[in-house]
């Protein structure tokens, strides 16, 4: 059985498969000895694939949900030699890469797995995948900014999504708000930018629940794994948006 390239590079558990595709354009990528720039190539179980001279093995799948904190960068590798996220992960022996990323001074879940098949599918902007966060914002927030959020906001030419918003506390002596609110896409610095364009800059941000998921039992910097239903359920998930989006 055949399979895209990059998708064979992310079921190793090497890179996701945005990723993979990546390192094949710059010419990380051999098959049976030569290199490959394009996309598209389909291999084998019998070809010979190698990233950067390294073997494609296949690993376990396995799948961690981490409470990530601030000032933490999001990636699995830092060129500055600042804390990962994969750092955290202590005693993990297989090559995880975070789903989607948190900003470096936002704390939260966040997803890390092997599987590109399902990272793929959740980091597509086409299953909506609900994304909770709850920010600290600087103001008082009025009816009018909350509808704004709401309906969607124009960012760099392109409106995002509906978004589910709820004021949970307003500290009017203080000047601050704690507002909830609900996204589907994970655009760059995304939740604050929407903030920032209605007039109330976050000072503190968390991501609370992605899909169904929380941070129960967890304290920054902790994680475990995610349970056999929990997998089910994220693919369930996907199935699921994946047919309405084809109807």
């Amino acid at each position: 059985m055949s399979e895209r390239l990059q998708k064979a590079i992310a079921n190793a558990g090497v890179a996701s498969r945005r990723k993979a595709e990546k390192l094949i354009a710059a010419g990380h990528v051999t098959v049976n000895g030569e290199t490959v720039t394009a996309m598209g190539v389909q291999v084998t179980p019998q070809d010979a694939v190698e990233v950067d001279g390294v073997p494609l093995t296949t690993e376990q799948k396995v799948y961690y949900l981490l409470y990530k904190p601030r000032g933490v960068v999001t990636t699995a590798h830092d060129d500055k030699g600042r804390k990962t996220v994969v750092d955290l992960l202590t005693g993990v022996t297989e090559r995880v890469y975070p789903v989607g990323r948190l900003d470096y001074d936002a704390s939260g879940l966040l997803l890390l797995t092997n599987d590109g098949e399902l990272a793929n599918g959740l980091m597509h902007p086409s299953f909506q995948i609900d994304k909770t966060y709850v920010a600290r914002v600087k103001g008082i927030p009025v009816g009018e900014q909350l509808k704004r959020l709401e309906k969607g906001i124009v960012l760099d030419g392109k409106k995002t999504r509906p978004a589910k918003v709820k004021v949970i506390r307003t500290e009017q002596a203080k000047n601050y708000s704690i507002i909830q609110i609900t996204i589907h896409e994970g655009w760059h610095h995304q939740v604050k930018r929407m903030f920032a364009a209605v007039g109330l800059p976050v000072d503190k941000l968390s991501r609370e629940k992605y899909a169904f998921l929380d941070l129960s039992g967890l304290s920054a910097g902790e994680y475990r794994s995610l349970r056999t239903h929990e997998v089910r359920g994220l693919y369930d998930l996907l199935e699921t948006r994946g047919e309405s989006v084809d109807n």
